[in-house]
């Protein structure tokens, strides 16, 4: 009762600064991550876009989580076609592909003007609300910048994983995520708004949530490399990811991001960071036709100090390049006492 006292307070709150939805004119209340998106990126950058306007406001998490999944739900049944835009993408060797693309102004008007819209008819009539998680899970972050010009790192903590996609298999999940992008924000930024959104439509997610990231992994990567050649991006990210989905932690990675468990004040190691200068690393770099040198610390074709990354500051026009960046991933599954 306390939860849905402090729901229904956030919304009266929340139908006080926005009791009718949006002008077509008027200014978003918050920016949009990209100005033109695919109907494929629009889920990620939609319900990121809701999650930051409702912290922005304290909403309870768990409310923020099943008000952005209604208002997506919604949108996903209109007619997006009047939002379209034609961009040709750049021609690869076989033929030409033209990616519909979508104003994300106007669209993500009309998600803001779903999630008020459901904000509005909860106030007058309260749901009943999916079950909230049954333990607490603690988190606390910290993040700097150290002597770089801008944050090129993003995390992601969300506890309402099951919440925010409207998964009621009886399995509650958790995901965390650190991104440590490099030659800019965007691919980490990308990671961080998409890897979570392309994990849960995973049909594997709950027999076998290993092979449900490594699908994940690479199906974010495929995104951000288009997105990428139509804007002429080139940065890219390593990442550490985690699921807890009931008792089992399963543990995900791409290059040397890291993450350490401590149980019972033991440090238990979970991970080998992907790294130029391991031996299994080196190998198969080479076996692949690619090289390791050391230019003041070991490099990939003596250009990148990190050998496994989404992105394209790690690729090149050559597939071959990505390959030997994207060929695998690690994950480990732990079971929780």
């Amino acid at each position: 009762m306390e939860e849905e006292e402090e729901a229904r307070c956030f919304l009266g709150r929340f139908v006080e600064d926005f009791p009718a939805a949006l002008e077509e004119d008027s200014p978003l209340p918050v920016n949009p991550l990209s100005r033109k998106v695919s109907q494929e990126e629009l889920l990620g950058e939609s319900l990121e876009l809701g999650l930051r306007l409702l912290a922005a406001r304290d909403a309870p998490a768990g409310l923020s989580a099943v008000l952005c999944q209604a208002a997506l739900s919604q949108l996903l049944q209109n007619d997006l076609s009047p939002f379209h835009c034609l961009q040709e993408a750049e021609a690869d060797h076989k033929e030409e592909q033209k990616v519909v693309l979508l104003e994300a102004v106007a669209v993500q008007r009309l998600f803001l003007n779903k999630l008020i819209n459901v904000a509005l008819a909860w106030h007058q009539n309260f749901p009943k609300l999916p079950p909230a998680p049954s333990r607490f899970l603690r988190c606390s972050v910290h993040a700097i910048k150290n002597t770089r010009r801008k944050m090129e790192d993003k995390h992601v903590a969300l506890a309402e994983f099951n919440q925010l996609f409207g998964i009621q298999d009886g399995v509650e999940r958790a995901y965390y995520a650190v991104f440590d992008g490099h030659g800019g924000v965007d691919a980490a930024t990308y990671a961080a708004t998409h890897l979570h959104v392309a994990l849960s439509k995973q049909e594997a997610l709950q027999s076998d949530a290993s092979t449900a990231f490594k699908t994940a992994f690479k199906h974010t990567d495929d995104m951000f490399r288009g997105k990428a050649k139509r804007e002429r991006l080139r940065s890219g990210t390593t990442g550490v990811t985690v699921l807890i989905q009931g008792q089992e932690m399963t543990v995900a990675w791409l290059g040397d991001s890291q993450a350490l468990l401590v149980r019972k004040g033991q440090a238990v190691t979970l991970m080998d960071p992907h790294k130029p200068d391991r031996e299994d690393e080196k190998q198969r770099i080479e076996d692949l036709g690619g090289c390791i040198t050391f230019m003041g610390c070991w490099r990939v074709n003596g250009t990148y100090a990190v050998s496994r990354a989404i992105g394209r500051s790690i690729t090149s026009n050559k597939n071959k390049e990505h390959q030997i960046c994207m060929e695998s991933l690690f994950s480990l599954p732990l079971t929780l006492e």
